[in-house]
């Protein structure tokens, strides 16, 4: 049976290379995206031209109030699309980067990161919950800055530490649904996250990748094969674990 895939966050960077790579393992595609709506159907058509089922919907992952909704919009969409009434998978990758120092970290800030990479991952999953196919596979978004310190990212990291707690507790109790629940924490990566401080800014790009065993830093194609290839009935055995793609980066 052909399995369907949620990625939030898929307009660009490892959400698309998720959805992409999750496409090229047979499985349909459900994108959200939150303001890029072009580029979210450029990856749709993307998708569909290798001949799999894809769709997107906007969603402000940072707006609990959007969820309900969200889901009733999703539901009607695999009765539709699909005929059936759950889907697969559901990678939790929608996200953003709040960069200052410890000191200067503004409440705002905090509050936005906390709203969308915990509040909201916490409640996304929760509303979808029912719509989850028994047997099915959550991954959860993290980051290496939860391992090794970066300067301006301990209220990002600290949201990030939250999230792969929550994954040890979804895959202990969603267990005896069989569904799989796990962590992905990419190292240092070559996208626009962070105002694409790493891909192009080429003294940090340069510094991490001394940093790092394999010698560079990583591109999403170190990424999205990695979480597509937890999705796999090859990997069912596989939960609550945190899973380090950073090339040796920090050791």
């Amino acid at each position: 049976m052909t399995t369907i895939t949620l990625v939030t966050g898929a307009s660009r960077g490892l959400g698309r290379n998720t959805a992409i790579h999750a496409a090229r393992q047979r499985s349909d595609v459900i994108i959200t995206y939150r303001s890029r709506e072009e580029d979210a159907e450029a990856v749709v058509a993307e998708i569909e031209a290798m001949g799999r089922k894809a769709m997107a919907f906007q969603l402000d992952s940072g707006d609990i109030s959007a969820f309900a909704p969200f889901a009733d919009r999703l539901r009607a969409a695999l009765r539709d699309t699909w005929a059936r009434e759950t889907f697969d998978h559901l990678v939790n990758n929608a996200g953003h980067g709040e960069t200052a120092p410890f000191a200067e970290t503004s409440e705002a800030q905090f509050d936005r990161l906390i709203n969308v990479h915990v509040k909201g991952v916490f409640f996304l999953t929760q509303a979808l919950l029912p719509l989850i196919a028994d047997g099915g596979r959550i991954v959860n978004l993290s980051s290496g800055l939860t391992r090794m310190t970066y300067p301006g990212y301990a209220a990002y990291a600290s949201a990030k530490g939250a999230i792969e707690v929550l994954t040890r507790y979804l895959a202990k109790e969603l267990g005896a649904r069989r569904i799989a629940v796990n962590t992905v924490a990419p190292g240092a990566i070559e996208t626009d996250f962070g105002g694409g401080m790493v891909r192009d800014n080429p003294k940090v790009n340069e510094q991490l990748a001394g940093l790092t065993a394999l010698g560079r830093v990583g591109v999403p194609d170190d990424i999205g094969p990695m979480i597509a290839s937890l999705l796999s009935d090859g990997n069912r055995w596989v939960t609550a674990q945190r899973i380090e793609v950073s090339g040796g980066q920090g050791l």
